[in-house]
């Protein structure tokens, strides 16, 4: 029975352990960088801004997630870059247990375009300025006139409230804002003009208009008027 040779033995063990050494740290440093990164945008599907263009601000314009250690990524730093481009409303960033850098996007949400001396940009549900995009163009009312100081305050609380009504984001299409903040409004499928006043009462006065447009389109008369004035919060006046 031959002598086992623990020299070769040794030698054999010393080896295997080098390579599980070596596989362990590779495997390690593996997860000391990131896989990938990605990019979900919430709520409407019509994009203001490019997947393309989040993951640059995401990885900093690295050539790729891969290229970034776990222990470098300042997550709140990331999400404030992110919240900072014009079209971001909010962002929240994290690293998922398989090593993806996730940011989670919502984008604004425009509710009217305006047109001024300045040029031409949205207002977005928070009553502030938004720029138009360049992959995406809004279909919302089309303001025009003194939209300025407390017009502005005034007129956005009234955007908004077609904005969130189904009805009147489809039938309202403009709004032309006088200098005393008085709005006159147009809508997609008749001719007549819409007298709506200043902000005040806005919602009643909306109220009022959908009562009115049902009863006329009911008695088929709806396409004789010219002039639909809601002025008048208990009343519609209406000239044909």
């Amino acid at each position: 029975m031959k002598k086992l040779n623990w020299q070769n033995i040794r030698l054999v063990l010393i080896f295997g352990l080098v390579i599980f050494l070596y596989s362990f740290t590779s495997k390690r440093n593996e997860q000391r960088f990131l896989k990938k990164s990605e990019v979900v945008f919430t709520g409407d599907n019509n994009l203001f801004i490019t997947n393309d263009v989040v993951n640059k601000l995401l990885i900093e314009n690295k050539p790729s997630a891969k290229s970034i250690r776990k222990d470098k990524v300042d997550l709140n730093r990331l999400e404030k870059v992110i919240n900072s481009h014009e079209m971001v409303e909010k962002s929240e960033v994290f690293v998922s247990i398989d090593g993806t850098l996730k940011a989670v996007v919502k984008q604004k949400t425009p509710i009217a375009r305006v047109f001024d001396e300045t040029g031409s940009f949205y207002i977005d549900d928070k009553g502030n300025r938004m720029p138009l995009s360049a992959i995406y163009s809004a279909r919302v009312p089309l303001v025009s006139g003194s939209f300025e100081g407390k017009n502005a305050k005034d007129v956005s609380e009234v955007l908004r409230l077609i904005h969130r009504d189904s009805f009147l984001k489809k039938n309202i299409i403009g709004v032309d804002v006088s200098p005393t903040g008085h709005m006159r409004m147009m809508n997609r499928n008749y001719k007549y003009v819409i007298e709506f006043g200043n902000a005040a009462n806005a919602e009643e006065k909306f109220n009022n208009y959908k009562a009115f447009l049902q009863k006329a389109v009911t008695d088929s008369t709806i396409a004789e008027y010219k002039n639909i004035n809601l002025k008048f919060t208990r009343q519609v006046v209406c000239t044909k």
